[in-house]
């Protein structure tokens, strides 16, 4: 377990979960709401991990794991990545204020705490952010982020049209951690992911 020199832990969990039939965060992988999955793994390194969530976003009952509710819209990772930071005190502007981020989307059920405290370990080397890369890209969904990522990325959503997460985290010119394995940045996005999860479970634990 951490302590709170580490990054705070937060989970996003505010998707529509369209292609899915409903909000992912319940929807069950072997018995357990897919959510579950990295709020686990971040718990297992970190001493405080949140749940970022739109405020009708349905969750499992998750006691004792704050809960941060973010802006209605729009529905895109960026908002609530810059929430947490604002919630943190990142948007102050004070040197010294606010709080790195360890981010993981809710539907990583591949998390390993292993992966996890190799990102809070990394030397961001004064990057705004510490981003894995693996199966040839980046994957700013299970990636550190600085007080200093704020600003760029609350300013990308104001944009117009909105860039993609991994557009708006490139832009950060971010210290990137190459790795081999992308299993643990799979992602259940449908009812066929879903299915190719439980195949890989039931050959065995992912940590």
């Amino acid at each position: 377990m951490g302590d709170t020199r580490d990054p705070i832990g937060v989970v996003l969990a505010g998707g529509a979960g369209r292609r899915i039939g409903g909000s992912k965060a319940v929807v069950e992988l072997h018995g357990t709401p897919l959510v579950l999955y990295p709020l686990r793994a971040l718990q297992a390194v970190l001493a405080e991990v949140v749940v970022v969530a739109k405020q009708d976003t349905p969750l499992p009952p998750l006691p004792a794991v704050p809960i941060w509710i973010e802006p209605a819209e729009p529905r895109h990772p960026l908002s609530g990545i810059v929430h947490a930071l604002e919630a943190t005190g990142a948007a102050s502007g004070i040197v010294g204020m606010g709080r790195e981020l360890l981010v993981s989307a809710g539907d990583l059920p591949f998390v390993s705490p292993d992966l996890v405290e190799q990102l809070v370990r990394a030397d961001a080397r004064g990057a705004a952010a510490v981003v894995p890369r693996a199966g040839g890209r980046l994957q700013p969904l299970l990636a550190r982020y600085a007080p200093a990522a704020h600003a760029p990325l609350a300013a990308a959503l104001r944009s117009d049209p909105l860039p993609s997460l991994t557009d708006a985290v490139a832009a950060l010119d971010p210290f990137v951690l190459e790795l081999d394995d992308p299993r643990p940045f799979f992602n259940v996005n449908a009812p066929e992911d879903l299915l190719t999860a439980a195949g890989l479970l039931d050959r065995g634990a992912p940590w």
